[in-house]
């Protein structure tokens, strides 16, 4: 049986290597940062690169794979981040000749990719999104956001900034131009309260195979998170129809997350984003009863797919190495109470690393919690 190629050996990786692994699939895991994913009983096998940001860096890490492993003809390869995605779409017919690439064509990844497209998409199919421009003359406050977020992150280590008014809306539109292009800079209102929630499925052939939605209640950092830190499973119907009607237009294949924020204002959930690979809480899904990557895997070699259930509601998830920090500062804030915060973690289903099972790689976080704060702020 052809193995896996995992791009990336962090926590969203370490779950692909698990889902995998624990099935007697060899995984490989190459990764241009000091990964925890190496250390898992299911990884196979690791390889470090100098990087993995560019189409030229993803082509030479799967080239570099080869020349060390040996023949891996026919292993499906498995993104963990955006601009591996496009790397993919971009190359997928040179890519196709010797790998299996679960990622589109980019026809239909560009669509997610640059979030410009992303709205106007939406806003030809109906789809609730929030107000967004690209000149900066919104009332505040708002956001400053970049349509092609690894452009942007990989500068401020942020997703979006925050203005409180035209001064600072200009001040920010500013800024955000000396680092990027300025027609991918978009100012979009701010939607108030803390309702963000997701659609997250497995498509194929304009339906879903399995899907789960979640509430992703608490992110890191908490006011604009580059990632989810603590997610619950929640039954939200309406998130279905408006989400496949959006990829059955893109022609879309394979795992998607879109995620949502309920507007208090008109009871509309309204598009943020949409993630054209695993997500970083996909293990939550196996906790409930859908293994996405498993599923992804077993289609990519034409192996007949089993008809997973519903997932089941009020399935947690939580990452305690981000979870804990950011509930440490938004509690010198004044915006959390500590009660309320230690409430949540009664019965906690599943952990993103530790893993009695598998417990290498927890341990191997908490040795690497200073590189990670200094890398990348975890």
């Amino acid at each position: 049986m052809p193995g896996a190629v995992v791009l990336g050996g962090d926590y969203q990786g370490l779950g692909i290597a698990r889902s995998l692994g624990r099935r007697g699939v060899r995984t490989l895991v190459v990764d241009d940062e000091r990964s925890i994913a190496r250390a898992s009983r299911w990884t196979a096998a690791s390889l470090r690169v100098p990087s993995l940001r560019t189409d030229d860096d993803v082509l030479d890490a799967l080239s570099l794979a080869r020349a060390r492993r040996g023949d891996l003809t026919g292993w499906v390869v498995f993104p963990t981040r955006d601009e591996q995605v496009a790397a993919l779409s971009r190359h997928r017919s040179l890519l196709t000749r010797t790998w299996r690439i679960p990622t589109p064509g980019w026809d239909c990844v560009r669509v997610a990719w640059d979030k410009r497209e992303t709205y106007r998409m939406a806003q030809k199919l109906g789809v609730p999104a929030p107000r967004t421009s690209s000149e900066p003359d919104f009332t505040a406050p708002v956001l400053v956001k970049p349509a092609i977020k690894e452009h942007f992150f990989y500068a401020t280590g942020a997703k979006a900034w925050r203005a409180d008014s035209p001064a600072e809306l200009r001040e920010r539109f500013a800024a955000a131009a000396a680092i990027v292009p300025e027609d991918e800079i978009m100012v979009q209102e701010m939607i108030p309260g803390d309702d963000q929630f997701s659609y997250c499925a497995f498509v194929k052939d304009g339906s879903a195979v399995a899907s789960m939605t979640v509430r992703r209640a608490r992110q890191h950092p908490s006011d604009f998170g580059r990632a989810s830190t603590f997610v619950r499973s929640v039954p939200v119907p309406a998130l279905a129809e408006r989400s496949l009607c959006f990829l059955r237009e893109i022609g879309y294949y394979g795992l998607v997350e879109m995620e949502y924020k309920l507007d208090p204002r008109d009871g509309e959930f309204k598009l943020l984003d949409v993630n054209a690979r695993t997500w970083g809480y996909h293990t939550l899904g196996a906790a409930a009863g859908i293994d996405f990557p498993y599923l992804l895997f077993r289609d990519q070699i034409g192996q007949p797919l089993p008809a997973p259930g519903p997932a089941r509601a009020g399935v947690s998830w939580i990452r305690l190495a981000t979870d804990l920090p950011n509930f440490l500062v938004d509690l010198r804030a004044g915006r959390v109470r500590a009660g309320d915060y230690l409430r949540t973690l009664r019965g906690i289903d599943t952990e993103a690393v530790f893993s009695w099972r598998d417990p290498l790689p927890g341990l191997y976080e908490v040795a690497l919690l200073p590189y990670l704060a200094v890398k990348r702020g975890l």
